[in-house]
């Protein structure tokens, strides 16, 4: 049987990535350019780059013109909990914090609000874990 975050992703078609990185040597790159390469639509969110994996870069959550199936977050514990908010205010279903990302404050938003958390995990290893593609 799945757990959570295993359900939680084999659900999502559309993640949105909170604090892509430009530099392929980091995973807050490589993990995202995984889970494209395994068929997800992935929309990074990030300060100042205009293009990233190929895609289109918004500034915030609040910018993406589409629906957000799962937010995943690369930004420290601290930014979580208004990330938290954020996901929220654009209805997304699963809120998810990667790896070595810890926040109590972002989990009572996140379910007081209904959607799915999952922190202290990563999306990729989850993903080959489970065999989890959408292609």
């Amino acid at each position: 049987m799945a757990d959570l975050a295993e359900r939680a992703l084999a659900a999502a078609n559309t993640i949105a990535v909170v604090g892509l990185s430009r530099n392929p040597a980091k995973a807050a790159h490589s993990v995202p350019a995984n889970l494209q390469a395994a068929g997800f639509r992935v929309i990074p969110v990030h300060p100042s780059a205009d293009v990233l994996l190929g895609e289109r870069v918004y500034r915030s959550l609040a910018d993406i013109p589409e629906p957000v199936d799962l937010v995943d977050v690369f930004r420290p514990a601290t930014e979580a909990p208004e990330i938290a908010r954020q996901a929220v205010a654009i209805g997304a279903k699963t809120l998810w914090l990667q790896q070595g990302i810890v926040s109590p404050e972002a989990r009572r938003i996140a379910e007081e609000a209904g959607l799915t958390y999952v922190e202290d995990r990563c999306t990729a290893v989850v993903r080959a874990l489970g065999r989890i593609t959408k292609r």
